[in-house]
């Protein structure tokens, strides 16, 4: 143990009561990791319920499970863990006001609680400790599927980016996956085994917004129990900060210190603390126009724009929409085994995809409810994305016009878009004047039947 206790000497009925408080103490933890644990919470989470539950049995400034062998703080007392790591021995860091004194029954708790550490680092060990990221995880979002150069474009971004600690700025429309390339940053860089925190500016409250990203001293107010913020939960790890350009002005400017400094002060506290945490934001709307229109503050854009990541729509990179299409289908495949047909495929090749990636997915998941044979048919897919394309396809179907027709309708509807230049059109359609020529004289209504028949 890093600290040597001098227990002090009590009478006998008070020692008596001090043990049967340890015993209650050393209960609670264990009580919170057997809670946890059957509310299917991730190893890390298991970790911050048990360092959130001894903070306050022992009344500290901060605790800490430590197993990755780094140093601890000059201010921290250390209490050895009887369990081994891949960089030696485990300890629980716990830091203190500087004008307390520690009692006995502090010292013998906290002694008390480096056993049910040592327990709480084999479940972690059993469950395979990894990043959150790493992990299959709830909300089933898509990785960064697609071989189109622009998606090829984001992945070497992403990959030069990871190998530094730089603030990460990803503009990107809604539904693009501004958040798969924050985590693919958080995997592939050296905090991959620290957590991931991810929090939606716009979901949270402006009055509670404080404390959510900085914490809250105990007893602020009435009824308030101490926390952390999402700085102090991402330590050593990536805090992402999604729609930050939802934040108020003043909310802006405390990120912008907190950024600068790396240090929060939690509400109701007089002193900031130190957070290692890497930070990346994201935003739907571009912060430089933001900034001009006098919405966002000019200093944190300046501070956020440094290294930057631009997610393309789907509708930018629509030779990868066959390829997601597929992979939610195939999620699925022990409900369903449906693959896309022809038309289908066309028809989310010609949609504008406003709510790109995200709507795909719940396109898909739609199709595999609805859908009647093995294939995804345009029936199966929303009237909103087969509008314009049943409106094209189906009146030309039920009347059984050839190619030839069809090439001719749309060679006039080009020819008219040029203005009624011949060589234009020829250019925009790739074919020759000849060709253009026998499209414009050809009249589906003087076709005899037979050709038409041939032709069909």
């Amino acid at each position: 143990m890093g600290v040597e206790p001098a227990y002090a000497s009590a009478p006998s009925a008070r020692a008596n009561r001090r043990g049967g408080d340890r015993r209650r103490g050393v209960g609670a933890l264990v009580g919170a990791v057997a809670r946890s644990l059957a509310a299917g919470r991730e190893p890390g989470q298991l970790r911050e319920r048990f360092e959130d539950e001894l903070r306050a049995l022992v009344r500290a400034r901060a605790i800490a499970v430590r197993d990755d062998g780094g140093a601890a703080g000059p201010e921290a007392m250390s209490f050895d863990i009887p369990a081994s790591t891949a960089h030696g021995r485990a300890r629980i860091d716990a830091l203190f006001e500087p004008t307390r004194m520690l009692d006995g029954w502090t010292c013998q708790l906290l002694e008390s609680a480096t056993h049910v550490a040592a327990l709480l680092l084999e479940v972690e060990r059993a469950q395979g400790r990894v990043p959150l990221a790493v992990r299959n995880r709830a909300d089933g979002a898509a990785p960064l599927i697609g071989s189109s150069g622009a998606i090829r474009i984001v992945r070497e971004r992403i990959e030069r980016v990871a190998a530094t600690d730089f603030t990460v700025l990803i503009e990107g429309e809604s539904g693009s996956g501004k958040e798969l390339v924050a985590r693919q940053v958080h995997e592939l860089s050296r905090r991959r085994r620290g957590p991931f925190v991810a929090v939606n500016c716009a979901a949270i409250v402006e009055t509670l917004l404080e404390a959510e990203l900085f914490g809250i001293e105990e007893r602020t107010a009435t009824g308030v129990r101490g926390r952390r913020g999402k700085f102090e939960h991402a330590h050593d790890g990536t805090l992402f900060l999604d729609e930050v350009s939802d934040l108020a002005p003043a909310a802006q400017a405390k990120l912008l210190r907190a950024i600068q400094d790396l240090s929060v002060e939690r509400v109701g506290s007089c002193g900031a603390r130190r957070v290692d945490t890497r930070i990346i934001v994201a935003t739907n709307r571009p912060l430089a126009a933001l900034v001009e229109r006098g919405l966002f503050r000019a200093d944190l854009y300046y501070r956020l724009h440094g290294v930057e990541v631009q997610v393309p729509p789907l509708r930018h990179r629509r030779e990868d929409i066959p390829e997601l299409a597929g992979h939610f289908l195939d999620r699925h495949r022990g409900v369903r085994s449906l693959r896309l047909s022809a038309a289908a495929t066309d028809a989310l090749l010609a949609y504008q995809w406003p709510g790109n990636v995200r709507e795909l997915e719940r396109v898909m998941e739609r199709a595999i409810a609805l859908a009647g044979a093995e294939f995804v048919e345009l029936d199966d897919l929303p009237p909103a994305l087969t509008s314009g394309y049943s409106d094209v396809l189906l009146p030309a179907l039920q009347a059984r016009e050839s190619m030839r027709a069809w090439g001719s309708r749309y060679a006039r509807l080009v020819l008219e878009r040029c203005g009624n230049n011949k060589r234009r059109a020829c250019r925009e359609l790739g074919i020759s004047y000849h060709t253009l020529r026998a499209y414009l004289d050809f009249r589906p209504e003087l076709a005899a039947p037979e050709l038409v028949r041939d032709e069909q």
